[in-house]
């Protein structure tokens, strides 16, 4: 285990300047807006400030306030922040992005859960944070192995949680966050108290009766469900089945990294015309320099052939059930581009005690809505035996 610091060669952000500005840009349809992909005028001005106003050196220092560490697990590298409270009995919480989420997208609750009095929380709200890069992403890097499914991400994080001493912890999640925390909780129930998750998954049941009774919220969820199957999940067909044959455009043009990442904070927030309507330019920004600087657009793609590769595998992924020992809450935003039901939920998660629903925010909740985020986590958390 080795101390980590962020230093980007300059080399590599001129050359990314370099990049957009030689950027061949497509024709489009005029007219069509986001229907299609992201317009060709909102992607040059998005661009243009990348290049021009973006200040990667900023963000590189706010990363680097935070204590961060390597360390080899299972043949790999594993990234990770690793930040203690000053609360020497804080309850040890190990966080996990998704994609296309870094670590980075943390940065706006660090303080609020591990220092909480100056934030409206009570010092017994405390937590000990271990943030890390999912194998394959970010930081961490590319694994070069077959593999690196959910279960083995898991596996990683419970050997991470046993070198850093934590006997007892909690686990929240969204997005990848989720199937693996959920994961973390079957094979480690001993040492696992709670698990917090922004992004529920519940697949409809086979039999029609089960959808007898269901409110019209439910039935609008579902419908949603239906037209997001239909026309929202292109993203993850190409990269479960063919994400060696993305990875050559993504790593070898900002601007294609750019848009391939940006669709998502449209298409998944609580925004209205742009992305920024829910996320900063510049929080977006920074998400797509880190895949674009660590050159991991293809390794991180490869969690997805690893894990929901054929329809079979997705289910596996992601549909339960978790017969887990430990208490769970879901916290639910109502723009995500996943909408659970409640009573599909209580079926594949029998130690549900906690659920929450919110009127704002969408996929991104740490950015776009940190403080209730943080007030969910912390009011899951006293309920948990420690």
């Amino acid at each position: 285990m080795r101390p980590f610091r962020i230093e980007v060669p300059q080399s590599d952000l001129d050359d990314l300047k370099r990049r957009i500005a030689a950027t061949r840009w497509p024709d489009e349809i005029p007219g069509v807006g986001w229907d299609r992909g992201v317009p060709i005028g909102y992607l040059r001005e998005l661009a243009e400030y990348w290049r021009t106003r973006y200040d990667w050196r900023a963000v590189e220092a706010r990363l680097n306030e935070f204590p961060q560490f390597i360390t080899e697990i299972d043949g790999v590298n594993v990234h990770f922040m690793h930040i203690r409270s000053r609360h020497a009995d804080a309850l040890p919480l190990l966080i996990t992005h998704g994609w296309p989420g870094t670590v980075a997208e943390f940065l706006k609750i660090v303080e609020p859960l591990t220092d909480p009095v100056p934030h409206g929380g009570a010092p017994s709200d405390a937590f000990h944070l271990v943030i890390p890069s999912i194998p394959g992403y970010a930081f961490s890097g590319g694994t070069g192995q077959v593999g690196w499914d959910t279960g083995r991400v898991a596996g990683a994080w419970i050997e991470l949680m046993r070198r850093l001493g934590y006997d007892r912890y909690a686990l929240q999640g969204g997005d990848w966050g989720t199937p693996i925390s959920l994961r973390v909780g079957l094979a480690d129930p001993t040492h696992v108290v709670g698990i917090h998750i922004n992004m529920c998954v519940t697949l409809p049941p086979s039999d029609p009766a089960a959808l007898e009774g269901l409110d019209e919220a439910d039935l609008a969820r579902l419908d949603h469900a239906a037209r997001f199957i239909q026309d929202g999940m292109g993203w993850i067909r190409i990269q479960s089945t063919r994400p060696q044959t993305l990875s050559y455009a993504l790593t070898d043009s900002p601007v294609g990294q750019l848009a391939w990442i940006v669709e998502k904070y449209k298409e998944w927030t609580d925004s209205v015309k742009v992305p920024e309507d829910a996320v900063s330019r510049d929080d977006i920004l920074t998400a797509v320099s880190i895949y674009w600087l660590t050159a991991t657009a293809g390794s991180s793609a490869q969690l997805y052939y690893e894990s929901s590769h054929t329809e079979a595998d997705f289910v596996r992924t992601w549909g339960g059930p978790w017969p887990l020992a430990m208490p769970v809450g879901v916290a639910f935003f109502p723009k995500d581009a996943v909408r659970p039901v409640r009573r599909f939920a209580e079926q594949i998660l029998p130690t549900l005690t906690h659920w929450t629903e919110f009127d704002r925010g969408g996929h991104f909740p740490a950015l776009e809505q940190p403080e209730l985020l943080v007030n969910d986590v912390r009011n899951f958390a006293r309920s948990l035996s420690r």
